[in-house]
């Protein structure tokens, strides 16, 4: 996740040991990462200016440990779940999964809709668990699915209820994401969520479709935006019904995080 120290000093640091392979597999991973497509080798090898023969040893490396693996939607690598699957298994967000499944089980089925959650991971958000909508129609997102913080539900409500100093630090690392246009309206839908205690946006994927999403804080800042995409189904609950359910359930784990 973001916080205020990432990346502060990164350019003025000097390393005092040097790990030339294992640079050139960070590299792969990484560039990966940033290009959210597959690539093939002869594509790594000009995006990162080295050989083929250079990286082919490494990114067979990378393959075999499970950390990229052929696309199945084309040519090329891409990265799998396995750095995502490291990274949660780390304390904090096992505590944060630990609390966070429980209520969101119950909220699903109080409201009859998916629910998921999501943090902050550089300047994307990216959904760490999910609850699927009881019965045979709903509409979830995927564990994993990551998407620019400033083009998402989830990551407006990640930004808009941080304290100030934390959000200055954001607004920093943010704007260069988005056109002066676009970051004006993210900060203007920002400043009302922080008004109504929420984020309400049609989804850009699925007509009919509202994203409603509220924060998850602990002791200092916000952590998590619990998120429904909420459908009108039979049985459920009205939007404002709904909306008030996923106020109550955010707060509950707010509290047992500390917030």
């Amino acid at each position: 996740m973001i916080t205020e120290d990432s990346r502060a000093g990164d350019d003025a640091k000097t390393l005092k040991y040097r790990a030339p392979a294992l640079e050139k597999g960070l590299d792969v991973l990484e560039l990966l990462a940033a290009n959210k497509r597959p690539m093939t080798l002869s594509q790594i090898s000009n995006r990162l200016d080295r050989s083929v023969s250079e990286l082919f040893r490494m990114v067979q490396v990378l393959e075999s440990r499970g950390y990229v693996a052929p696309s199945q939607k084309g040519e090329g690598l891409e990265l799998t779940n396995k750095l995502f699957s490291l990274g949660m298994s780390r304390g904090p967000s096992q505590n944060l999964l630990a609390s966070a499944l429980p209520l969101m089980q119950a909220l699903s089925e109080q409201v009859r809709q998916s629910v998921h959650l999501a943090i902050a991971s550089d300047d994307h958000m990216v959904v760490i668990a999910r609850i699927e909508a009881p019965g045979d129609l709903g509409f979830s997102v995927r564990v994993g699915y990551q998407r620019l913080l400033v083009q998402s539900t989830s990551g407006l409500v990640l930004y808009a209820f941080q304290p100030p100093k934390l959000k200055e630090h954001w607004r920093g690392l943010l704007r260069g994401t988005a056109t002066p246009q676009e970051w004006a309206l993210f900060e203007t839908v920002a400043d009302r969520a922080l008004q109504q205690g929420h984020v309400q946006a049609k989804s850009d994927f699925v007509d009919g479709v509202l994203d409603v999403s509220c924060p998850v804080l602990n002791d200092s800042s916000v952590i998590a935006a619990m998120t429904i995409p909420w459908m009108k189904t039979h049985g459920c609950l009205s939007l404002e019904d709904t909306i008030a359910k996923l106020k109550s359930t955010a707060a509950a784990l707010t509290k047992m995080l500390g917030g």
